[in-house]
């Protein structure tokens, strides 16, 4: 990919699935990556397997639903890497249930990581590429923020929230010629995914119907995920912005 070589990017739930196979790619095309995870063992780990493969890596161990540690992590990491160039929000969770069967403190739980946690990163690290007129953003939101999801309301509330958050930032900073951009996933085999299907039976259904309907036949991989994350990082993807891609194998399709 054109211009990745020597950038810096941040790439947030890099520890492990998506995230990490993000951080590998990143590393493999030249850039300065930054894993922030609140795992910091895993996320050492992460950094450590880009550098064991010739690459260079940084980790931030920080809590993305925590505005002042983002503040914290992102400045510790650009005493050590340079300015942000490129921002990867990938970080998210969630639980398998009926809604009316949820409580609060799950909601507040899944909005804090899923929303809250890029909001932060965007508040945080927008303004630098802002005054240095570049950039580039990739949230990884999810295809059940396009069409929904069953066992999964306040997830695709969040995901659907992050769209129409990207679409919104991606005008207001065009301005500064900084690209924002959504890859959204559909069932990839992540530690993530193989936790939803240890929720029960029902979870367990719902994700081996998914598999059955994917096109394709299998689930998606992180490496699947990477390319395309990758793609709307360089400077190939110079003149797009405010666009949402999926990566489902085919499960959705739009245009």
């Amino acid at each position: 990919m054109r211009g990745l070589s020597g950038k810096t990017a941040i790439v947030t739930g890099g520890a492990s699935g998506i995230g990490k196979g993000i951080g590998n790619r990143l590393g493999e095309e030249g850039c300065l990556v930054g894993i922030f995870d609140i795992n910091g063992e895993g996320a050492e780990a992460a950094a450590q397997a880009i550098r064991d493969a010739g690459g260079k890596a940084f980790m931030q161990q920080v809590d993305i639903t925590d505005h002042e540690a983002v503040a914290r992590a992102v400045t510790a990491f650009e005493a050590e890497a340079g300015p942000t160039e490129i921002l990867i929000n990938n970080a998210g969770w969630d639980k398998t249930e009926n809604f009316i069967d949820t409580d609060l403190a799950l909601w507040d739980k899944v909005i804090a990581i899923n929303l809250h946690g890029p909001l932060n990163l965007h508040h945080v690290v927008l303004p630098g590429m802002a005054g240095r007129g570049r950039g580039k953003v990739v949230n990884i939101s999810s295809d059940a923020g396009r069409v929904g999801s069953s066992g999964e309301a306040v997830y695709a509330a969040c995901k659907g929230g992050l769209i129409a958050f990207t679409k919104t930032m991606a005008r207001e900073m065009a301005r500064n010629h900084i690209n924002i951009n959504v890859v959204c996933p559909g069932p990839t085999d992540t530690p993530l995914f193989a936790a939803l299907m240890d929720q029960g039976e029902r979870a367990r259904k719902i994700a081996e119907g998914l598999k059955r309907a994917i096109p394709f036949k299998r689930l998606g991989t992180p490496e699947d995920l990477a390319g395309a994350v990758a793609f709307l990082a360089s400077d190939d993807a110079g003149f797009i912005t405010g666009q949402v891609l999926s990566v489902s194998g085919g499960l959705t399709m739009s245009g």
